[in-house]
């Protein structure tokens, strides 16, 4: 991609290439198409700048943003003529998965050859579907940041770590799931991580380098994190949550960040949709 944008001088390729190796590691780790019309669209940039880069400062964030818009100019050409940026496409990675799908991933999770592998999968989906998280915030979790009651009941809260702060409440059908994941790795004075407690080292691929490690399923997808976050936001959406709770629980600052889910949303029927627009009670 750089070659192709044909930088005039050795600091510009230099300052092109960091920035697209930042964006390649997002993408690696959301699963996304080795592809330039993917990589480079508007809304891949935007998510890789508001989630994909939380260590980094402000400033730099800003330098990142500059650079790969102008590579997405260099490679791709210029705004189109409607002036709407491209948009990823329907069969994304981004894509929520159905009911059947997430029932296929958990039966994969179930199978896989060793407990490491059986747990870890299952700490991601209930991370992803039942709380929304991605893998840069999946990734510094630690066991205590999960608090649940004694007896796995009730109520299960995460806290995430990062510049993204915040408390979140597991979806229901995902609490005892999240529980009994921390409670297997809780010891008094103890740090663990929640996810591979035993992974000293964490990078932006730690989530990456796990699923790569698993057994492929026979007709079930693939465990993408970006995939199971539509899937939680999707469901807060269709379960009525108001779009505020929505927002702050997601970790965004405006509605922007929730625009790629209006696609996967199912409407109201018309006559429930013109009692609500109309105000009855």
């Amino acid at each position: 991609m750089v070659l192709h944008a044909a930088p005039l001088t050795s600091l510009k390729a230099r300052e092109l290439l960091g920035a697209l190796a930042q964006l390649a590691l997002f993408c690696d780790g959301q699963g996304l198409p080795a592809s330039a019309d993917v990589w480079l669209s508007r809304e891949v940039i935007e998510r890789f700048i508001d989630v994909g880069c939380p260590q980094v400062r402000e400033s730099t964030r800003g330098n990142y943003r500059s650079r790969l818009m102008r590579l997405r100019e260099l490679v791709l050409g210029g705004e189109c003529r409607t002036g709407k940026p491209a948009e990823l496409s329907a069969s994304s990675p981004n894509r929520p998965y159905s009911q059947r799908e997430l029932a296929d991933l958990w039966g994969w999770a179930g199978g896989q050859p060793t407990d490491e592998l059986r747990w870890g999968c299952k700490t991601l989906l209930a991370l992803g579907a039942g709380v929304g998280l991605d893998s840069p915030e999946v990734i510094p979790l630690r066991v205590h940041d999960v608090r649940h009651a004694p007896d796995m009941r009730g109520p299960v809260v995460v806290k995430t770590r990062g510049p993204r702060e915040r408390e979140i409440l597991c979806r229901r059908p995902w609490e005892a799931v999240l529980a009994s994941a921390a409670e297997r790795l809780e010891t008094p004075g103890s740090a663990s991580y929640l996810f591979r407690p035993n992974c000293h080292s964490r990078g932006t691929n730690t989530v990456t380098n796990f699923l790569s490690r698993t057994k492929p399923g026979q007709g079930s997808p693939r465990l993408v994190m970006g995939r199971l976050r539509s899937t939680w936001l999707v469901d807060l959406f269709e379960s009525r949550v108001p779009i505020t709770v929505i927002v702050a629980a997601a970790g965004v600052d405006t509605f922007h960040g929730l625009s790629r889910i209006l696609p996967f949303l199912s409407g109201p029927p018309a006559d429930e949709a013109a009692a609500l627009l109309r105000g009855d009670g």
